[in-house]
Order: structure tokens, then sequence, then C-alpha cells
């Protein structure tokens, strides 16, 4: 998938491309070091005029994560006013290099920024189209994103002879974001350079052949409808396959919920048997207790008359006494 715009910077010298000794050692702007990275020279220079022009930045607010910060890092503007943590500067820096993709689809709709981009098509800066008959021509491409909002797309490339799109050979073309070309530039850009564009039909397609004869499109209607009588076979199967599949499932489930029912049958029973013994040792323990009070009142019964006895002979033994 197309890398993410944070991944295009680094701190490598390697990252520079033709970029000389004497231009390193003088101060560069913000716009003209990403251009000259590796893999950025897909870009052109937006001009700084136009980027400060509020109206042609309209609803990019709202698609870049801190914007006006990264604004400002284009414009090589100081945020006196509001600095951010270290931690947060890789954020802001990523969020630069993609609202500059997204200025940068705007500005090549322009006059000046078609001109740029004339001098990379005649540069073959993005390749020639892969396709044989053009590529005999050595018909050069341009950058075309088959979407205008990040990260839906890559970039692709079009030709303008067989008005196709393809996938770019160059593999960092083929990792930036196609919104940062946009899907309605390289038609502006043939219908403003018509001398560009072939005013012949595009070249007919392939013609598949055998020891140079042309394959009859009988055989290719034929293998089509093999195929379509395959996958017919192959469902009807599965369709027989499903009842016997589903009477063998119908068999588990009834099988699995006898056993369960077996299961809560003996747990049943179990719990039957547990409030049985419970309730026979309550009894036990009933009549036991029953039997011991009984016993403790007979002993109580008889132990009354003779304490009675006793005490009125202590009492005569007494009177005899005091007598």
């Amino acid at each position: 998938m197309f890398k993410n715009a944070g991944e295009l910077s680094t701190d490598s010298e390697e990252e520079y491309s033709e970029i000389s000794g004497s231009e390193l050692d003088e101060e560069i702007t913000w716009i003209e070091w990403f251009c000259h990275l590796k893999g950025n020279e897909f870009f052109v220079e937006v001009d700084e005029d136009y980027i400060q022009d509020d109206f042609n930045l309209t609803g990019l607010s709202a698609q870049v994560p801190y914007y006006e910060h990264a604004l400002n890092m284009i414009l090589d503007f100081e945020d006196q006013d509001d600095h951010l943590p270290e931690d947060q500067q890789p954020l802001v820096e990523t969020a630069a290099q993609m609202l500059y993709g997204l200025i940068h689809a705007r500005f090549i709709l322009t006059g000046r920024g078609m001109a740029a981009m004339l001098d990379k098509f005649n540069a073959y800066v993005y390749g020639v189209c892969p396709l044989k008959a053009c590529e005999e021509k050595t018909q050069a491409v341009l950058p075309i994103g088959t979407s205008d909002i990040l990260r839906q797309s890559a970039a692709k490339v079009y030709c303008p002879n067989c008005r196709e799109i393809y996938f770019p050979r160059s593999p960092r073309l083929g990792c930036l974001d196609g919104a940062y070309f946009g899907s309605s530039f390289a038609h502006l850009f043939f219908l403003t350079y018509v001398h560009l564009q072939m005013q012949s039909q595009p070249p007919p397609p392939f013609v598949p052949r055998l020891y140079g004869f042309k394959i009859h499109r009988s055989v290719k209607d034929n293998l089509r409808k093999q195929k379509e009588l395959q996958a017919q076979a192959r469902k009807s199967s599965s369709s027989s396959r499903q009842p016997a599949e589903t009477e063998l499932v119908e068999q588990a489930r009834r099988k699995v919920e006898q056993a369960r029912s077996k299961v809560q049958a003996m747990q049943a029973s179990q719990q039957q048997q547990q409030q049985q013994t419970t309730a026979s040792q309550a009894s036990q323990q009933q009549q036991q207790a029953s039997q011991q009070q009984s016993s403790q009142q007979a002993a109580a019964a008889a132990a009354a008359p003779a304490a009675q006895q006793g005490t009125a002979q202590q009492a005569d033994e007494e009177m005899k006494d005091a007598d």
C-alpha cells in the first residue's frame, strides 16, 4: 500500500537527490528541501504566494491535523506563540507533508503548475506506458489518482495514447498517495496541451494466437461454458450433501439432549435421596430428644416424693430439738 507522508522524511544525507554541495551550504526553504528528497522528485515546487492565499487552501484544515503548525512549517514561519512538545514534532512534520501533497494536487491544476509538470512529462520522470504498442513509441505518462481523498488509493500513471491507467514502474511513485496528484489533473493537462495527446484511435488490443492463427471466439465461449457447468455441478453436489449433513447434525443434537436429560435425572434422584436421608436423620434426632425429655420427667417425678419425705423428717427433728 502507499506510504504515509511521515515515512518520506529522514535525516540521512542519502535522501537528497541532485543537490550540489554549494546548494547544501546555502539555506534552502522547506519546499525545496522536501521536493529534493529521494522519492519526492515527482513533486513540483509550489509557489509560496499560492500557499499564502487562503482561498487556495479552502477545506484543507478539516483534512490535516495540526493544520496551523504544518502550514507554518511549510512556509518556514516560526511558531512563537504556541510551542508544541518535542514528542509531537514528528506528527507536525507528517501533517506538513500531507498538507503539501494536497496543496500540490491543487497547484498543478493552475497554469504555472501545469508548466512545471510539462517539464517533468517531457523528461520522462514518470516513465513510459507499459503497453507494447505505446512502449514502442516511448509514450510518456502522467501520474493520476483514482480518488481525491487521502489514503484511498496509491498513485497510478495515465497514458494519453491508449487512454488507460497502470501501476507505475517506479516503486517510489507507487508509494505516494494518489490524492497528491488528484483524479482530474491528467485529463485537464492533455486538454490544455492538445498536441501531446494522440489524435488517432487507441491501439488495438492484443490478439492471442496459436502458431500464427487467431484463437476463435467459440473456444473462449466453450471454456467459459465448461467453467459454468463445473461451478453448477459443484453447487449441486454441495446442496445434495447438505441434507445428509443436516441429518447427522440433528442426530448428534438428539444424542446430546438425551445424555443431558439422563444426567439431569440422575442429579434429581441424588437430590431426592439426600433429602430423604436428611429427613430420616432429623426424625431420629427428634425421637431421641423426646425420649430423653420423657426419662428426665420420670426421674424428676420419682425424686419429688422422696424429697418431700426427707424435708418432713428434718422438720420433725428440728421441733424435737427445740423442745
